[in-house]
């Protein structure tokens, strides 16, 4: 059973970057979304990846060209580097896994971790 942790959360200004960690024993057989929820919003899927050796990855419209994911299976770690931060991404963002292909419905993912902040204010 896997123990998403995630790390990397916090404030920065407009334009700055932040590099989200999710780490987990075992979590390399697993694939593997960032989701992040706004107080008074949905959650919304951001992207994903998947376990295969060329780890194909998909990403939300608001993100792509920002954002990238990656994983190391060295580490048991899921990257999200933000580049680009704008007013309307700061949320909770989450890690969540599980196994087989890559969907974006954050209802199939069966492991979650709490959540990391990040906030963007100048």
């Amino acid at each position: 059973q896997l123990q998403l942790e995630e790390s990397g959360g916090g404030l920065v200004q407009p334009g700055g970057s932040l590099r989200l960690a999710c780490n987990s024993s075992g979590l390399m057989y697993y694939t593997v979304g960032w989701f992040r929820q706004a107080p008074g919003k949905e959650r919304e899927g951001v992207s994903c990846i998947s376990t295969t050796v060329d780890g194909s990855t998909h990403y939300a419209d608001s993100v792509k060209g920002r954002f990238t994911i990656s994983r190391d299976n060295s580490e048991n770690a899921v990257y999200l580097q933000m580049n680009n931060l704008k007013p309307e991404d700061p949320a909770v963002y989450f890690c969540a896994a599980k196994p087989g292909l890559v969907v974006r419905d954050s209802r199939t993912y069966d492991y979650w971790g709490q959540g990391t902040q990040v906030t963007v204010s100048s």
